[in-house]
């Protein structure tokens, strides 16, 4: 079949130059000077006439254009993804194979830039014959197909099934390998046309175009006329320098930026970080008092006024004075009319040209005869532009000549002077874009250890000193030996300056060690005391000791009448020494029944607050590395101090 003319109808599509360039590299693919020769080849139990290979285009395609592998191969599926060439192995596969897969050129009748789009009609009889063929074995998709176009084309089925079954005895009649190549070439022509759901579409061009896009207009007369005009207005038109638009980005930046939320914040807090909705009300669409920012923004422009509700309400005021408020009130109908409902269009329209452009209107609006003949010739067929020129005419006219006036006017000023500042909000929330701080909960052993420290600290505060101790002198402490055979010798004790007492309160010395009011106990008679080797160390201990004491028995004066024994407490607050705390055995720490003396003077200088006559022969000896602190009874000695 010999092609006489390769654009046959529907020359207008966006392609229409690729698959000219295509369709001339077929032709020359088809040559049988330059072209691929082709040649019989078998094909399951038959032989195919006029058969190529897919290395046989490919070696073709390399050679002719000079091109990489990859490029050739993509060159070579587009081929059979276009419908030029179609498989016989694999029919639903639309792909080329650089091996030994057999190919055939498919008929020009049926090229895409022939235009026969393909018909419903014809469509259906491939279906209707396939059914028949295979018994209703179809694809699924096919099925979908076969069911909507019974129901699309019902008024001429018959004639569908009649063309199918006819179709169906010819084919019978044509040798083997003939009816298997139709076959192929018929599948391949309707997997490029009627593309299965998932397979993309090489031929989906959109809308078709009413204008040829690769037509080769020849220039006469006109057209360069045409060029010329269209140069000459280009020449003319106004154009503004870089550097002019640049300043003119900056100077609108600046002027915007105190009105940025996210550059310059939000007065009084941001509500999306803050949660608090005064920001709203302050900024409501018809609120009483706007804020001041919000005012002064209308003097940025007339766009930035008449997109504020507040704004026009404030600007209808003042064109009410001027007796022009119905200029307003159109510009607000046109903007009614482009946005509101579809069906109220019509209404809409009709409503507007009687209130205001109707002669003798209510609210008539003066614009210029050529907008109103415009107009009024749009109102016979309205739709949601129809007022557009009277709306731009009134828009122009109140931002020239009102809105300066405006500005200047005590309404605005009045406005502008009422208006509220917010002052800034306390924050509830803090970091970027309001993002809150989480605090972790506390460990359990951190807790633990508070609690503990809690405890210790209670208990100092709370300690009972009022509970008296057993009568009980110095706890005896070994003898201090100079070898295995020697005795121990006693050191001399410094003696002790007396404490003074007040009859209101006695010591409570007195009374823990049994004594006598007014009595006071003989150093010398002690025997030895911690202090022996005496010296200045030992005196300042015993005055510290001394001091201790007066300041305890002034500052408590219950304690005179206390009495001398007490009995055991269970609470542990106090534990006071009792006979066999008293019987310590050898040991290097001194405990004393009612005070401890630990200081951090050398061995031989230890301290005893006092002693009775009983046992006066007993001494306590000092520890080697005791503190420099006094100890109460109540402290709980150590193992080291107490008697087994």
């Amino acid at each position: 079949m010999t092609v006489t003319r390769l654009d046959q109808g529907q020359r207008y599509r966006p392609r229409m130059a690729f698959l000219k360039k295509i369709e001339a590299l077929m032709m020359e693919m088809q040559s049988p000077d330059t072209g691929i020769k082709t040649q019989t080849q078998p094909v399951m139990v038959t032989s195919i006439p006029h058969a190529v290979t897919g290395n046989d285009i490919m070696q073709w395609i390399l050679q002719r254009l000079k091109i990489t592998a990859e490029e050739a191969l993509h060159l070579g599926d587009l081929f059979v993804k276009y419908g030029y060439i179609y498989p016989l192995q694999e029919p639903k596969n639309l792909t080329l194979r650089a091996d030994g897969s057999l190919y055939r050129f498919q008929t020009p009748y049926f090229w895409p830039v022939q235009g026969w789009a393909a018909d419903d009609t014809d469509y259906a009889i491939y279906l209707a014959k396939k059914n028949i063929k295979r018994k209703g074995v179809l694809e699924e998709y096919e099925k979908e197909h076969y069911n909507m176009l019974n129901q699309k084309i019902n008024y001429k089925w018959d004639f569908v099934i009649m063309q199918a079954k006819e179709q169906y005895k010819a084919g019978k009649e044509r040798k083997k390998e003939d009816r298997y190549a139709l076959d192929c070439q018929e599948r391949a022509y309707w997997l490029v046309n009627r593309t299965p759901p998932g397979m993309l579409s090489a031929l989906e061009y959109g809308i078709d175009r009413v204008t040829d896009p690769n037509e080769n207009k020849k220039n006469t007369m006109e057209f360069y006329r045409r060029e010329i005009m269209y140069y000459q207005q280009a020449i003319l038109k106004t154009r503004v320098k870089s550097s002019v638009s640049l300043g003119g980005v900056v100077k609108y930046s600046e002027q915007f930026l105190s009105n940025d939320p996210i550059l310059s914040g939000c007065l009084p807090s941001n509500p999306w970080i803050s949660d608090d909705p005064d920001f709203w009300d302050l900024n409501a669409k018809l609120v009483e008092v706007p804020t001041r920012m919000r005012v002064e923004r209308w003097a940025f422009n007339f766009s930035e006024l008449i997109r504020d509700p507040k704004g026009r309400q404030n600007f209808q005021l003042f064109l009410k004075k001027e007796f022009s408020g119905e200029n307003l009130g159109f510009w607000e109908a046109c903007e009614d009319l482009k946005y509101g409902d579809q069906s109220k269009v019509k209404e809409k329209a009709e409503e507007i040209y009687k209130l205001f452009l109707a002669p003798g209107a209510r609210r008539w609006i003066n614009i210029d005869g050529k907008t109103m003949g415009i107009t009024v010739k749009g109102l016979e067929h309205p739709h949601r532009y129809v007022l557009d020129a009277a709306q731009t005419h009134i828009y122009m006219l109140m931002k020239k000549d009102s809105y300066g006036r405006y500005l200047k006017s005590p309404i605005y000023k009045e406005m502008l002077a009422k208006a509220v500042v917010p002052q800034e909000g306390v924050k509830k929330s803090t970091g970027l874009f309001g993002r809150r701080h989480l605090r972790s909960s506390p460990s359990p052993i951190v807790l633990r250890q508070q609690e503990e420290e809690a405890k210790a600290r209670e208990a100092a505060n709370t300690v009972d000193i009022t509970q008296p101790a057993h009568p009980a002198s110095c706890s005896p402490g070994p003898a201090a030996h100079a070898g295995p055979g020697t005795p121990a010798s006693p050191p001399a004790v410094p003696p002790v300056s007396p404490l003074p007492r007040d009859p209101a309160c006695p010591c409570p010395t007195d009374r823990a060690l049994g004594s006598a009011a007014g009595t006071r106990p003989d150093p010398r008679a002690a025997g030895p005391g911690p202090f022996a080797s005496g010296g200045r160390r030992a005196r300042l201990a015993a005055r510290a000791w001394a001091r201790f004491l007066r300041r305890g028995c002034r500052s408590s004066g219950g304690l005179g009448s206390l009495p001398a024994r007490g009995p055991a407490v269970p609470h542990g607050k106090v534990q006071p020494l009792g006979g066999r705390e008293r019987r310590l055995r050898p040991d290097s720490r001194t405990v004393s029944s009612f005070f401890q003396v630990r200081t951090a003077a050398p061995p031989e200088s230890p301290a005893c607050p006092g002693g009775s006559g009983q046992e006066e022969g007993r001494q306590p000896r000092a520890r080697k590395d005791s503190a420099k602190e006094l100890i109460c009874p109540w402290e709980t000695p150590t193992g080291q101090g107490r008697a087994g």
